[in-house]
């Protein structure tokens, strides 16, 4: 059987593996990666309208006017999201905007700043 190392910080033996490449100790909330587990290497690079990789914390600027799925709005050309967080999901990027809320937008519709 295969038997899982202890909290590093506060050697708890009630550690447990989150399925995403990190052990988790449920006891001190620490989070370490999994020996082995996929490096940077094979993780997915997101790129924005004219080839600029992103990172999480980047500040961009929507390049075409967006009308979001049940909203009146339209978000602007030239619109600056601030803070991103790039996610894995049909959409690349969570964010707030200003007088919409939070929001999720695809990589080729923004521009790093």
């Amino acid at each position: 059987m295969h038997t899982l190392p202890p909290c590093p910080l506060c050697q708890s033996a009630y550690t447990y593996d989150d399925g995403a490449g990190q052990y988790v100790c449920p006891e001190c909330a620490h989070e370490w990666p999994i020996a082995g587990a996929a490096s940077t290497e094979n993780a997915r690079v997101y790129k924005d309208a004219s080839g600029n990789v992103l990172q999480d914390g980047d500040t961009v600027t929507v390049i075409k006017d967006l009308k979001p799925k049940g909203s009146g709005g339209v978000i602007k050309q030239g619109t600056k999201v601030k803070n991103i967080r790039l996610v894995d999901a049909d959409h690349d990027i969570d964010c707030k905007i200003d007088g919409f809320g939070a929001m999720s937008l695809k990589t080729e519709f923004v521009r790093k700043v």
